[in-house]
């Protein structure tokens, strides 16, 4: 088997779409045997990001930019969305047509190997010599064009997104305790512990968080230097408690746990309301989790908006979206005398640290979680969401 062929109930992210074929390397098949790849995603320096912002201002075409194994870039221009000849709406997907001399090439995503689960990616030496000389490289594994239940093995630009946030404030996340819900890949985790104490990275499904933890060992050299630490455990917005069993993989201790609830100043989750149940399930979370913090407590959402034609609206919507911002609406409004929610959309014209296509369907919100006097507070039986 030479090439990967994506099938039509699989999506893909367009973080991945358009890397160079070269770049497009299959190190082995994970415990469910999809092809894993590994991504290095460049930090932009101040340089950078000024010559980026600058190209801009000077009329030159956006460059949304996709990176490749070694943070390069390979990437495709805005191509505006026109009607045919019917006064249909016809949005071509973005190409790219490699030029004379350029290594740019479409995407083909080529097997470099099969092999088992326990083959080492290669020399673990090798790497962290690398790794010494490019301090502002995240190594990412990940898969690619996986079914819907599978998207969290993908990398995603609300990650992106949050990420931006993350290195824009340093000084609001320094030396923080930080709970990341829907973690994924834990790339927005890794960033997170560049400048935080602790980051609890958490997700559901051990192969999902067994590729968690392998990248956050990928990426100790980012980490060490300003001491941040994550953990990556199990948390089920399905479920009310945290498991603390010590036989079940990526459990939590009880020292974790009461961390969890005494320190947790900030929660954060990048691109998880795609699904209504799913939304549903992480608002019951963060109403469980704030509602017994004694102090306050940052929420940052980070989203992207993915506009759809419906037959049963004929018309463009976003039905997850507009599900996501009745739970916003809802909490906000919860009157129950424990804990009151604040909600507010922030701007996202902060520095962009990272190559990709910052569209306007992306958002960043923020929701503020304040305990009320404890006079008020009622029976945790009583106040359980359904």
């Amino acid at each position: 088997m030479d090439q990967i062929t994506f099938h039509y109930d699989t999506v893909l992210s367009d973080v991945h779409m358009l890397l160079p074929n070269a770049r497009h390397l299959m190190t082995h098949l994970n415990h469910v045997g999809q092809p894993v790849f590994i991504t290095k995603f460049k930090i932009l320096s101040d340089p950078e990001r000024n010559d980026d912002s600058e190209s801009k201002k000077d009329g030159e075409k956006d460059r949304n930019v996709f990176q490749g194994k070694d943070g390069e870039e390979g990437g495709n221009g805005n191509l505006e969305p026109f009607l045919d000849e019917d006064g249909d709406l016809n949005i071509t997907r973005p190409r790219k047509t490699p030029t004379e001399g350029s290594s740019r090439d479409m995407a083909c995503p080529i097997i470099l190997k099969q092999s088992s689960t326990e083959l080492e990616l290669e020399d673990e030496n090798t790497k962290e010599e690398a790794d010494e000389c490019f301090k502002d490289i995240i190594r990412i594994e990940h898969t690619m064009a996986t079914p819907l239940e599978d998207v969290g093995k993908q990398v995603w630009r609300g990650a992106f997104l949050l990420a931006d946030f993350i290195l824009s404030e340093p000084v609001m996340f320094r030396g923080a305790t930080v709970l990341e819900l829907g973690a994924g890949t834990g790339l927005t985790s890794i960033v997170m512990a560049t400048v935080a104490k602790t980051v609890y990275c958490t997700d559901v499904g051990d192969d999902l968080l067994s590729m968690s933890k392998r990248n956050v060992t990928l990426n100790r050299h980012m980490m060490e230097p300003a001491g941040g630490e994550v953990r990556v455990r199990q948390l089920d917005w399905l479920k009310n408690d945290l498991c603390t069993d010590a036989d079940v993989d990526f459990s939590w201790t009880e020292e974790e746990v009461a961390d969890i609830y005494d320190n947790t100043s900030f929660i954060i989750a990048a691109d998880v309301c795609y699904d209504d149940d799913l939304t549903d399930g992480l608002f019951r979370t963060l109403y469980r989790l704030c509602s017994n913090f004694t102090h306050t407590c940052t929420i940052f959402i980070s989203l992207e908006k993915r506009m759809n034609f419906t037959l049963r609206h004929m018309d463009i919507s976003c039905e997850a979206y507009d599900h996501f911002s009745q739970c916003l609406s809802q909490i906000q409004d919860l009157v129950d005398g424990r804990c009151s929610f604040s909600v507010e959309k922030l701007p996202c014209n902060f520095a962009q640290f990272f190559l990709y296509e910052r569209i306007e369907h992306l958002e960043l919100w923020k929701v503020t979680a304040t305990p009320l006097p404890s006079v008020q507070i009622r029976s945790d039986a009583e106040l359980r969401p359904s």
